[in-house]
């Protein structure tokens, strides 16, 4: 494998089949003893989720969702 000049690489197919890896999947690079490991990210700890809960509970508007919608529409 060769690194681009934007540091990316292509997990080769075989790899991808043997760890179940689909197109928009998240992974780690996991670096011990400086060996890198691909790690596949499982769970909440993943980048969307670490977003979702960034912004929960982070709305200081109390609308209802029919207000909020009655807004959008300009009624």
């Amino acid at each position: 494998m060769r690194i681009t000049s934007k540091g990316q690489i292509t997990i080769p197919q075989q790899v991808r089949r043997e760890l179940g890896l689909e197109p928009g999947d998240e992974v780690d690079v996991v670096v011990d003893a400086g060996v890198a490991r691909i790690v596949p990210v499982s769970g909440p700890a993943g980048r969307g989720r670490r977003i979702v809960e960034a912004i929960l509970e982070k709305g200081d508007v109390e609308l209802s969702t029919d207000e909020i919608m009655a807004l959008t529409r300009g009624d």
